[in-house]
């Protein structure tokens, strides 16, 4: 399966540019990176090469369709990508204004950019001095964490799922960040009840390992159909309630008709009539 045949199975918006582009991925990635020792297959490498070209230009990528034609499972693929990206020393990057104008929430660049500051001030507070020097925030899923949980705090609705595609990351590893975020910049994000001292959030550090799977998120990550759960859940209660507040009412009444029905009826007594005697009628013995 050639870089064309990818790209079309993929339905990319800019199949040309994308293909040129990944051609000379996988050509740089045979002279710098040896893929066959870190256990990824041609075709594995040829689909991987035109995620990341497409995430270069900005170009939406179906990387569940990717999976599914790679053969691999979502985790096997994710760590290749990953390690192959390092490898030939490509990092990919997510612009707040483009994302901003992308999903139409032009107002909401200059709260992200001072979040992810603020953020990035926090986090580097908690990390130990031997290990301030190395955190890296270039990454695109701290830009893509930080968009959604400002579009979230001022009611705006952001596809997840794209924020996902875009910054080539999974749903675990966004969820970490979200929650990090949420702990670490309540005042900004407003997402969390309590603010959480930065020393106290055990994931921050985990957040600058190289690979995914190295990772470990908080239980009770955020969700962003957590409110919509909620207030389905509630419409249903209601919902029962009423039913049930309609049958009550029914059996009520069903039994109060019966009562009417079965009411003992009054019967009338009969009258004895008994012949008077008559002075004089008596028969003599």
């Amino acid at each position: 399966m050639d870089l064309p045949d990818i790209a079309r199975k993929l339905q990319l918006s800019e199949p040309k540019q994308i293909v040129r582009k990944a051609a000379e991925l996988r050509r740089m990635s045979d002279l710098q990176f040896d893929s066959s020792s870190a256990g990824i297959g041609e075709i594995c490498k040829a689909i991987i090469c035109i995620e990341i070209a497409a995430n270069m230009k900005q170009v939406l990528f179906d990387r569940q369709t990717a999976i599914r034609l790679s053969g691999m499972s979502e985790k096997a693929y994710i760590r290749s990508f990953n390690v192959m990206q390092n490898g030939i020393g490509v990092k990919n990057t997510l612009d707040v204004k483009e994302l901003a104008i992308q999903f139409g929430c032009v107002r909401l660049i200059p709260l992200v950019k001072k979040g992810l500051s603020l953020y990035k001030e926090r986090f580097i507070a908690s990390l130990p001095p031997s290990r301030r020097a190395s955190a890296d925030f270039t990454r695109p899923v701290f830009t893509a964490a930080g968009f959604y949980l400002c579009a979230k705090k001022h009611k705006l609705k952001v596809d997840k799922n794209k924020l996902i595609e875009l910054s080539g990351t999974s749903e675990d590893e966004f969820s970490s960040v979200s929650t990090s975020m949420k702990d670490l910049c309540h005042d900004v994000f407003g997402v969390a009840k309590e603010k959480k001292d930065p020393k106290s959030v055990k994931v921050n550090r985990d957040l600058l390992d190289v690979l995914p799977e190295k990772r470990q998120a908080e239980d009770g990550g955020y969700s962003s159909d957590e409110s919509e759960d909620r207030s389905a859940c509630k419409k249903r209660k209601r919902e029962e309630n009423h039913k049930y507040e309609e049958w009550k009412s029914t059996v009520i009444e069903s039994n109060k008709q019966s009562m009417d029905k079965v009411e003992v009826k009054k019967t009338k007594q009969s009258h004895l009539n008994f012949f008077k005697r008559v002075p004089g009628t008596e028969v003599g013995v």
